[in-house]
C-alpha cells in the first residue's frame, strides 16, 4: 500500500510537471506573435503594486502563464487596454475566462483560445474583446459549454 501511494504521488507530480511544460511550450510558440509582460512590468504599466497584479490573476481579471528563463508568470500585453484612468485589464476578459473555465477548459487552453485566430470571429478572441465585441466572443465561447 505504501509503495502504491508513492507511485501515485510521483504520477501526480509528473502530470503537473507535464501540464506546466505544455503551458511553457505554448507560451514559447506564440512568443513571436505576442508581447509578454512579467508581473512587475504589468504592475508598472497599471501603476499598482505587484501584489495587486497577483490578485488580479487570482481573481481571473488577468490570465498568466509561466515562461522565460526563471519560469516567471507573464501576461500577454494585449490583455491590457487604455481606460479612463490609464491602462487596465480588458473589462470583459474576466467573464470570458470564467465562462471558458466553467466549460472545463484549463488555463492553458483558455490562453490558447484567446490568442489564436478564430474563424467565427475573423480575428483572435482577445482582439475582438478589445474592440468591444463581448457578446459575439461569449456566444462563440459558449459552444465549449
Amino acid at each position: 500500500m505504501r509503495g502504491e501511494r508513492r507511485g501515485f504521488v510521483s504520477g501526480v507530480k509528473e502530470l503537473v510537471k507535464g501540464a506546466s511544460k505544455a503551458v511553457v511550450r505554448y507560451a514559447r510558440s506564440v512568443a513571436g506573435e505576442t508581447t509578454w509582460l512579467a508581473l512587475p512590468d504589468v504592475a508598472l504599466r497599471l501603476k499598482v503594486p505587484v501584489s495587486r497584479v497577483r490578485e488580479l490573476v487570482r481573481e481571473r481579471h488577468l490570465l498568466a502563464v509561466r515562461r522565460g528563463e526563471n519560469d516567471a508568470l507573464h501576461v500577454p500585453e494585449s490583455f491590457l487596454i487604455e481606460g479612463p484612468d490609464g491602462l487596465q485589464p480588458i473589462p470583459t476578459l474576466r467573464g470570458t475566462v470564467i465562462l471558458l473555465a466553467d466549460a472545463g477548459l484549463t488555463d492553458d487552453h483558455v490562453m490558447r483560445w484567446l490568442l489564436d485566430d478564430n474563424d467565427e470571429l475573423g480575428q483572435t478572441p482577445v482582439d475582438a474583446l478589445r474592440s468591444g465585441k463581448r457578446a459575439h466572443v461569449r456566444r462563440v465561447a459558449q459552444t465549449y459549454a
